[in-house]
């Protein structure tokens, strides 16, 4: 693969490029086996959602592909409580990466509670260097926070510390993956980055984020398992979420459903297949998201034709994660020490 083509591998994970295709390109020439940055906090809930289970296996291999050595921080200090169980659950988290394909080669799983105690002597000034360079009015637009009286002063911590940890890992994160909300964090990394010696201004490919699946909801909570699909829901729980989504006649901005099939089954499957008897229009299978829209909204397509073939879609592709926790003695037992419910174990 040569670099123009590692770039558009790495630029097409992204919404956007903070730093410039220009400056991913710099890098690649000079640095054949760069390093990425991606991190993960495991969920109190023990829910992985569709987008931090597949999205990220689609990201990371891409990456790999793309001759990237992947470092992924498993944020387990952070969250409060027995950090026994939080630790438990991210090893859970990384058999369903497993399950997946995720090329467990090329990536290397990195502890925050093990790396910041290793070195507390270099992360807590940083942090606090950090805390000196930032406004508390930067760090309020980051949490967007309705009421600036009732914020609470760990919400300001967050995107210090998220950026302590950038520039902290070994100091040598080449390139950084975050949702687009992380925009504020890059930023400040690069900004920051500048006052540390020998650290370099890392790139920052911000993914898209993936909605829920109720109107208006802009982003997927771990905390209501309804508008969101996870890792481990099972058959009829799909059919179910996928039939009550939002998905309006004709109209492709704001509308779940289209963006699941762009952003999960596309890269995965590379093609989306429609059955429909003849009077309908028959059987068609798309293989761009410009074709699937353009029938979309002439009408051709219907949602009640996007509904049913996306919740196949979607079993297809969770159904290996299913057999390997139901199979595999290993996967279950880390599900148990995770206390996550997985309905379809038996």
């Amino acid at each position: 693969m040569g670099v123009e083509e590692r770039v558009a591998t790495l630029l097409s994970t992204a919404e956007e490029c903070v730093g410039g295709e220009d400056e991913l390109l710099t890098l690649l020439h000079r640095n054949p086996r760069p390093i990425c940055f991606h991190s993960f906090e495991p969920s109190a809930s023990g829910r992985l959602d569709i987008a931090q289970g597949v999205g990220k296996v689609i990201d990371v291999n891409k990456m790999i592909r793309a001759g990237c050595r992947v470092k992924i921080l498993i944020q387990d200090q952070r969250m409060g409580g027995d950090l026994n169980k939080i630790r438990a659950t991210g090893h859970h988290m990384i058999e369903v990466w497993k399950a997946l394909g995720m090329d467990l080669d090329g990536v290397e799983f990195v502890w925050s509670s093990e790396e910041t105690n290793k070195r507390a002597h270099e992360y807590w000034p940083m942090v606090m260097g950090l805390a000196r360079e930032t406004k508390v009015g930067r760090l309020a637009r980051y949490i967007l926070h309705p009421d600036g009286k009732n914020v609470m002063v760990d919400q300001l911590w967050e995107p210090i510390m998220r950026c302590a940890d950038i520039l902290f890992l070994d100091l040598e994160a080449d390139i950084c993956q975050m949702g687009m909300d992380q925009r504020e964090v890059g930023m400040m990394a690069r900004e920051y980055s500048e006052h540390i010696e020998g650290a370099s201004k890392p790139i920052f490919l911000l993914h898209h984020l993936l909605p829920g699946l109720k109107e208006g909801q802009q982003k997927m909570s771990n905390s209501d398992p309804y508008p969101a699909i996870f890792m481990f829901d099972n058959e009829v729980d799909v059919k179910s979420k996928i039939k009550k989504a939002f998905c309006p006649v004709k109209i492709t901005e704001g509308n779940p459903c289209l963006e699941y099939i762009q952003h999960i089954v596309f890269p995965w499957v590379g093609k989306f297949e429609v059955l429909r008897n003849e009077r309908s229009g028959g059987n068609r299978t798309y293989v761009t998201m410009e074709e699937l829209l353009a029938d979309y909204i002439s009408g051709t397509l219907h949602p009640g034709d996007v509904k049913p073939a996306l919740a196949k879609a979607i079993n297809q592709i969770l159904q290996p994660v299913r057999d390997h926790f139901k199979k595999n003695y290993d996967a279950k037992v880390l599900c148990n020490a995770a206390k996550v419910s997985v309905r379809f174990i038996s």
